[in-house]
């Protein structure tokens, strides 16, 4: 087993996304991997389900 490769996260979200040391440390391991983009690219709302969104929460 080897060990985490915290040097490696904490250059990705220290200096690449630019998070601060508190948001950085607050993140779980899942999170920080989603920013990554380990989980592929998600898909987009389309205008219609912004629209769908503006009617459902009218704020």
């Amino acid at each position: 087993m080897q060990p985490f490769p915290w040097d490696a996260a904490m250059t990705l979200g220290l200096s690449r996304l630019r998070l601060s040391p508190e948001a950085f440390w607050r993140l779980s391991l899942p999170e920080l991997s989603a920013m990554a983009g380990a989980f592929g690219q998600l898909a987009g709302l389309s205008r219609g389900d912004v629209a769908a969104l503006m009617r459902r929460f009218p704020d």
